[in-house]
């Protein structure tokens, strides 16, 4: 039996409806795997600074407002975006942080916990939605979905990156190391013939043990198998470099958004 007209709206999008996440290049992937290392060096500045509880409740409350700016937008807008995940990587950094030392959950217990409430997040967005691809975040309901994946794969990243570099002694350039190939995995196998959805979501996963140990590694003292340079100074080059990644971005999108007004109004001028 075909579907009927009223049951098209939830699975097909409309016309005029657009992305409201942004496409899938190698821009995105650097500045995702930016935003995970200052989240992680910021987080520990912060919360090492100054105190920690008043530091975790100024970034629930910026999580929050960010993500109120990102939800109202009706599609894909640079700014706002990557302005919303930078503060998922610093607040998530945080609360991931009390887990394990506040309430003392070890990361070989909160590691598989989070992989399982990821693969809970993925069953009920197929289940709503039946597509899981980045590629049809065209709702609001679907954008809800998305974050909820973000948000899993950040704990379990989180969790993933302290296991190997603390609990299995990898260290965090040894880790970094192991994650840059992992990263590099889900790539070469959707040239070989793996889904598009598993290889973006299992490289997604990655990002964030990835750049949280290269900016650990950079930033902690030479005892720890670091370089050094201190959280403060690799949060506030990190953001600097983010920033001038997003700039180009909303420049470039910008312009593509003037193209498109630009072919609408020829588009209805009479022939």
């Amino acid at each position: 039996m075909k579907n009927s007209p009223q049951s098209l709206p939830t699975r097909v999008p409309t016309l005029n409806a657009a992305l409201r996440v942004p496409a899938v290049t190698a821009v995105f992937w650097i500045v995702k795997v930016l935003t995970t290392g200052v989240g992680e060096t910021t987080s520990d500045f912060l919360v090492k600074t100054y105190n920690p509880v008043l530091m975790v409740l100024l970034a629930g409350v910026l999580f929050a407002g960010c993500f109120f700016i990102q939800i109202r937008a009706r599609r894909y807008v640079p700014w706002r975006y990557w302005l919303f995940v930078t503060a998922v990587a610093v607040f998530g950094t945080m609360v991931a942080d009390v887990t394990h030392i506040v309430l003392a959950v070890p990361y070989a217990v909160s590691t598989p916990t989070f992989a399982v409430v990821l693969v809970a997040v993925f069953w009920l967005w197929r289940r709503t939605e039946g597509d899981l691809s980045v590629h049809s975040i065209f709702t609001q309901r679907r954008e809800l979905f998305y974050w909820a994946a973000v948000l899993a794969t950040f704990a379990l990243g989180t969790a993933l990156g302290d296991l190997t570099a603390v609990t299995f002694h990898l260290g965090y350039f040894g880790s970094g190391v192991m994650f840059a190939v992992l990263f590099a995995a889900p790539g070469i196998g959707y040239r070989i013939g793996l889904p598009a959805t598993l290889s973006f979501w299992a490289a997604y996963v990655v990002t964030r043990p990835l750049g949280a140990s290269f900016a650990d590694w950079v930033a902690v003292e030479h005892s720890r198998g670091g370089l050094a340079w201190g959280t403060r100074l690799v949060s506030v080059i990190g953001l600097l470099v983010i920033a001038a990644c997003v700039a180009g971005l909303q420049v470039a999108w910008s312009r593509a958004r003037s193209g498109e007004r630009a072919d609408a109004v020829v588009g209805a001028l009479p022939a």
